[in-house]
C-alpha cells in the first residue's frame, strides 16, 4: 500500500464531510414487481424501529397484501397530500409533512413514480433528494426496468416501454443498494396464487409482461447492474486508499495493441478469451513519442485493430506515455484489470536484442497481474517491412518534423564549422576540456533545432574536428597520448546522449503544445457555445471552430418539423461551409435516424465524400455534423477522433440547451396568455349573460302576443329569439371553458348507461339535427359507466352540433359504442361518425384546441370552443377523445386510397368496477285473510 496522495486525501475528506451532512439513501432493488421489495423494506424498517430509531411511513403501496400490511402495524404513517387534478381528488406523498416531521428514517415506496401535476416536483425521486438534502435518511424501492440506461433494453426484451424512469446517477449515488431477488418460477407461483395482483389481473400479466423468459432476462439485468455498482464501489475504495495491488474480484481483460502485424490476430484472440471467461475486456494502445513517428501505413494498421476491437465489443483506450509497459500497468491498476494479453513479438527493431519484450516488462512491473502471451504468426507484408525499417531508422536519425531533409544535415555541418571557428582563437587560452564544452553546446543546439539525425552527425563530426584541429599532433587524426582516447569516447557518448535526450524533449514539447492547443480550442468552443442564445449562433460557432481545428469544410444540419435534416437557410456562407450540392442528405438522414457515424472513413457508406457525425445530446439527437477534409487520414488518429466527438457533444449540448430555453420561454408566454385569456373570458361572459338572458325573455314574451303584431314583424321576432339563443349558447361555452380551465369543476359521478346519455343529448339537439338522420348502434349488454351524465351529455350535444354545422343537409350521423381493452383495462369506446367532407389535413389534434375552427374565415357561426370543452370534460373523467377521417370503402368493404367519407370522433371512457347488485331480501311469512281479499275484490 502506497502513501495516499495529499490532494486525493483532501478531496476524500471534503466528500466525506458533505456526505455526513446529507441523509443516507437505501434502495431495495429488484427485477420486477412481486419479488418482495416493499416487504423487505418494511422488514428492515421494523428492525430499526425495534432498535429505537424514529421511523415513519411517507408512502407505501401494499397492493392489498395482508402480510405486507401487517408490517405497517405500529409504524407512524404520515397523512397523504390531496391534490385536485381535473376534478378528481388524488393522493400523493406529502413532502412538506415529511420535512416538518424530521424523522430519522422515512419510507418512500416506488422511487420512479411520477407525481400528479400540482405537486412540488414532477418525480418522486426529486422528493427523495430534498429529504436527503435535509439530512433525513430514506428507504425506497426500485425495479430494474425503471433505470434510464436500461429502459430501451427492457422495452426490446418485453415489448413494453416503461415511461417512468429514474436517472442512473440517482441509483449510483445511493449509499446502499439491497438486491431483492426471486427466481422466475417462484415469482410465477406467487402470481398464480394472487400474491402480486388480483387473479384476473395476474392471468393477464403472465400472458404479457411476466413471461418466464422476460423474468429471467430482467433478473440477469438486475444482477449485472448490482454487480457493476459493487465493482465501482470496490474501485473507489482502492482509489481512496491508494491500493495499487489488483483485487481480482471480477475478470477484466486488457489487450495491448501495438504497431506490429499481429495486432488484429491478437484482438481476435483476446475476444475469444474474454468470451470464455465471460469478462469485460479493454483494448489499449500506448502512443509513445517513438510510435508517434511511425509512418501512416503502420498507424493505420493500429487504428484498424482498435476499430476491430470496438466492433467485437471491447472498450477502447488510447494512452499517452513515454514507456508502454509502465503506462499499461498503471492503467491496469486503475481499471482493476485481472489479465493482460500481449503478443509474443518484440516492439522494437530486431537488432535491439537488449530490449526485453513488453510482456516481460509488464510482469516485472506488476507481479499481481496475470500476463498472457499469445503467439500469432502474422508476417508483415514487404511494404510494411520496408516501412518499419524506415521508421526504425527515422526514429534515430530523423530530422525536423520526423523527416530527414538535407538542410538539417547541412545545418549540422555549418554548426560544426562555426564552433570550430570560434574555438580556434581560444585554443591557446583555454584548456582542451573547455573546448569540449563548446562542441557539446553545438550538439544541444542542433539536436533541439534540427532533430536527432543532425545531432548524431554533429556528435561524430565534433569528435573528429576536436581531434583533428586541437589534439596534438594537430592537423592529424593520430593521437600521441592514449588518454585522449578516453576523452574522445566520453565526448562521443555524451554527445549522443545529449542529442537523444534533447530530441526527445523537443518531441515531448511538441506533443504538449498540441495538447495545449486542443485544450485551448475546447475551452474556446465551450466558452462561445455557452454564451450563445440562438440556434443560428450555435451553428456558426460550431462550424467555425470545427473547420479551424480540422482544416475542413463543415456544415451543421438540423432537423425540421418533419424530422428531416437540412442545412439552415441562415447558415453563414464562406469557405468553411459545405455547399448543399456537396452534402448527401440521404446519408445525413440515416445518421440522424440511426445515431451512428457514416460516410468517409467509416464502415457505412464509405464512398461518400464527407464524414457525417450525429450530434447526440442527453435527451435525443439534435442534428448532424458534416465534414469534408482535404486529408481524411488525419481524422483516423485516436486523439483526433476524441477531439471530434468532444466538439460534436459540445454543439449538441448547446443546441439542446437553447431548445429547452425556447420551450420554457414559450411555455411561460402560453401560461400568461392562458391566464389572461381565462380572466378575460370569465369577466366578459358574466357581464354578457345577464343582458342576453333578458333578451331571450323579452323575445319569448313578445312571441306570446304574436297575433297582435304586424305579419311582417313575426320573422324579425323569430330571428331575434334565435340569435339571442345562439349568443346565450356562445356565452355558456365561454363560461364552461373558463370553469373547466380553472379546475373548479366537481364531477357528480353516478353509474349510468351510455344509451341514456346519448338519448338525452339527441333530445336536446333535436332542432340542431332536424335535417340529419341519426342512427344509434348501442348494444344492449353494455356495462354501466361511472360518469357525470350532465357533462357527458354536453359532450355529445357539442359533437352533434359540430356534425350538423360542417356536413351537408341530409347526410346521416351515426353513434356506435363498444367495449375494448386498453392496456389491460376495459374501456368504453363511443364513435360519432358523420358523412361530410372530413377534417383538414393535419388538424386531427389541433381541432380540439381553443378557438380552433374546422374552416378558417368561415361564415358558419361559432367561436371554436365546443370541441375544446369536449376534450376538457372527457379528460376530467380520465378518458381521451380523438378525431380522424374515415376512408371511403368500395363494394367489398376495402378502403379507397385518397378518399374520405367523413369524420369520426372517438371517446374513450374508463369503465371501472361497477357496483354489485343488492342481495335479495330474506323470505317473510305473511298471514293472508283469503276471505277478506275475496270480499274486497267483490266489493
Amino acid at each position: 500500500m502506497n502513501r495516499p496522495d495529499p490532494d486525493a486525501l483532501l478531496d476524500k475528506l471534503q466528500r466525506d464531510e458533505a456526505k455526513a451532512q446529507r441523509g443516507r439513501l437505501k434502495i431495495f432493488f429488484g427485477a420486477s414487481a412481486g419479488v418482495g421489495k416493499t416487504f423487505a423494506m418494511l422488514q428492515a424498517a421494523r428492525r430499526l424501529f425495534d432498535d429505537g430509531m424514529d421511523v415513519v411511513v411517507g408512502i407505501v403501496e401494499t397492493h392489498g397484501r395482508a402480510e405486507t400490511q401487517a408490517l405497517l402495524d405500529g409504524l407512524q404513517a404520515l397523512p397523504l397530500q390531496t391534490i385536485d387534478y381535473r376534478g378528481r381528488a388524488l393522493q400523493e406523498f406529502d413532502l412538506d409533512a415529511a420535512l416538518a416531521r424530521r424523522a430519522q428514517v422515512v419510507l418512500v415506496d416506488e422511487l420512479a413514480h411520477s407525481n400528479v401535476a400540482g405537486a412540488r416536483h414532477a418525480k418522486r425521486w426529486q422528493d427523495v433528494h430534498e429529504l436527503l438534502d435535509a439530512g433525513i435518511d430514506v428507504f425506497t424501492t426500485l425495479n430494474v426496468q425503471h433505470l434510464e440506461s436500461l429502459n430501451d433494453i427492457v422495452g426490446q426484451i418485453t415489448g413494453i416501454r416503461v415511461w417512468e424512469t429514474v436517472p442512473d446517477r440517482v441509483f449510483d449515488l445511493a449509499d446502499d443498494v439491497t438486491l431483492v431477488d426471486l427466481p422466475a418460477d417462484d415469482l410465477l407461483d406467487r402470481l398464480r396464487e394472487g400474491k402480486v395482483y388480483l387473479p384476473q389481473q395476474a392471468e393477464r400479466a403472465v400472458r404479457n409482461f411476466f413471461r418466464k423468459g422476460n423474468l429471467i432476462a430482467l433478473r440477469e439485468l438486475a444482477l449485472r447492474r448490482t454487480a457493476d455498482r459493487v465493482d465501482a464501489q470496490m474501485r473507489e475504495y482502492r482509489a481512496d486508499r491508494s491500493i495499487d495491488r489488483v483485487w481480482q474480484t471480477r475478470e477484466r481483460v486488457l489487450v495491448c495493441i501495438g504497431p506490429g502485424p499481429e495486432a488484429s490476430a491478437l484482438v481476435r484472440a483476446a475476444a475469444r478469451l474474454a468470451t470464455r471467461l465471460r469478462a469485460d475486456w479493454i483494448a489499449a494502445y500506448v502512443e509513445t513519442p517513438q510510435l508517434q513517428r511511425l509512418p501512416e501505413t503502420l498507424r493505420e494498421r493500429t487504428l484498424r485493430a482498435l476499430k476491430l476491437a470496438q466492433d467485437l465489443g471491447a472498450e477502447t483506450a488510447t494512452l499517452d506515455g513515454d514507456e508502454a509497459a509502465a503506462s499499461l500497468v498503471d492503467y491496469a491498476h486503475l481499471r482493476n484489470v485481472s489479465k493482460i494479453v500481449v503478443g509474443r513479438t518484440r516492439t522494437g527493431p530486431r537488432w535491439r536484442v537488449f530490449q526485453r519484450p513488453v510482456g516481460e516488462r509488464i510482469a516485472k512491473l506488476a507481479g499481481d497481474l496475470d500476463v498472457t502471451r499469445i503467439g500469432v504468426e502474422t508476417p508483415p507484408a514487404p511494404d510494411e517491412r520496408a516501412a518499419a525499417r524506415g521508421a526504425s531508422w527515422r526514429r534515430w536519425v530523423g530530422g525536423r518534423d520526423d523527416r530527414s531533409p538535407a538542410r538539417g544535415y547541412v545545418g549540422a555541418l555549418a554548426t560544426g564549422a562555426l564552433v570550430t571557428a570560434i574555438a580556434t582563437p581560444l585554443a591557446n587560452r583555454l584548456d582542451l576540456a573547455n573546448l569540449v564544452v563548446l562542441y557539446l553546446l553545438g550538439v544541444v543546439f542542433v539536436a533541439y533545432r534540427l532533430g536527432r539525425g543532425p545531432g548524431i552527425v554533429l556528435s561524430f563530426l565534433s569528435v573528429a574536428a576536436f581531434d583533428f584541429f586541437f589534439v596534438p599532433p594537430r592537423m592529424s587524426l593520430s593521437v600521441s597520448d592514449t588518454q585522449y582516447l578516453l576523452t574522445f569516447a566520453g565526448m562521443l557518448i555524451t554527445s549522443l546522449v545529449i542529442s537523444h535526450l534533447t530530441s526527445t524533449l523537443r518531441g515531448q514539447v511538441r506533443i504538449a503544445s498540441l495538447r495545449e492547443r486542443r485544450s485551448s480550442a475546447m475551452y474556446e468552443i465551450a466558452r462561445e457555445l455557452g454564451a450563445a442564445l440562438m440556434t443560428e449562433q450555435i451553428v456558426e460557432i460550431g462550424a467555425r471552430h470545427v473547420s479551424e481545428l480540422f482544416r475542413a469544410r463543415v456544415a451543421v444540419l438540423l432537423p425540421d418539423s418533419d424530422e428531416a435534416v437540412r442545412q439552415p437557410l441562415d447558415n453563414p456562407s464562406g469557405p468553411a461551409m459545405l455547399a448543399n450540392d456537396a452534402i448527401d442528405f440521404d446519408v445525413a438522414q440515416w445518421v440522424y435516424d440511426q445515431q451512428k457515424r457514416a460516410g468517409r472513413g467509416t464502415d457505412t457508406l464509405p464512398a461518400s465524400h464527407a464524414l457525417y457525425v450525429p450530434l447526440k445530446a442527453p435527451m435525443r439527437t439534435r442534428g448532424v455534423l458534416a465534414i469534408l477534409c482535404e486529408d481524411f487520414g488525419a481524422l483516423d488518429a485516436p486523439e483526433q477522433q476524441r477531439m471530434l466527438d468532444a466538439c460534436a457533444a459540445q454543439i449538441a449540448l448547446a443546441l439542446e440547451r437553447v431548445h429547452y430555453v425556447d420551450i420554457a420561454r414559450d411555455a411561460l408566454v402560453d401560461m400568461e396568455s392562458e391566464r389572461l385569456r381565462n380572466s378575460l373570458l370569465s369577466a366578459i361572459s358574466h357581464d354578457l349573460r345577464t343582458p342576453l338572458t333578458s333578451l331571450v325573455g323579452f323575445a319569448s314574451m313578445l312571441a306570446q302576443s304574436r297575433d297582435r303584431l304586424d305579419p311582417a314583424q313575426a320573422p324579425l321576432l323569430d330571428a331575434i329569439h334565435d340569435e339571442a339563443q345562439r349568443m346565450t349558447g356562445l356565452v355558456t361555452n365561454l363560461l364552461d371553458m373558463a370553469r373547466l380551465q380553472s379546475g373548479h369543476v366537481r364531477l357528480n359521478r353516478e353509474w349510468t348507461t351510455i344509451e341514456e346519455v346519448v338519448g338525452a343529448a339527441l333530445r336536446h339537439s333535436r332542432h340542431t339535427l332536424a335535417t340529419h338522420p341519426v342512427a344509434v348502434r348501442v348494444p344492449a349488454d353494455l356495462p354501466l359507466v361511472q360518469i357525470d351524465a350532465v357533462l357527458i351529455e354536453r359532450v355529445f350535444a357539442n359533437l352533434f352540433e359540430n356534425a350538423a354545422k360542417y356536413t351537408p343537409s341530409g347526410t346521416p350521423v351515426t353513434v356506435s359504442a363498444s367495449v375494448i381493452d386498453v392496456d389491460g383495462k376495459p374501456t368504453m369506446r363511443i364513435d360519432v361518425d358523420d358523412d361530410g367532407p372530413g377534417l383538414p389535413a393535419g388538424a386531427e389534434v389541433r381541432i380540439f384546441d381553443k378557438f380552433m375552427r374546422g374552416e378558417k374565415e368561415s361564415a358558419k357561426p361559432g367561436i371554436g370552443l365546443g370541441l375544446a370543452i369536449c376534450r376538457a370534460i372527457v379528460e376530467a373523467h380520465g378518458g381521451t377523445i380523438g378525431a380522424a377521417n374515415r376512408p371511403r370503402v368500395d363494394a367489398d368493404g376495402l378502403p379507397i386510397d385518397g378518399t374520405v367519407s367523413g369524420a369520426r370522433f372517438s371517446l374513450m371512457l374508463p369503465i371501472g368496477e361497477p357496483p354489485l347488485p343488492p342481495a335479495p331480501e330474506a323470505d317473510v311469512d305473511i298471514d293472508v285473510d283469503v276471505d277478506a281479499l275475496d270480499q274486497g275484490h267483490a266489493g
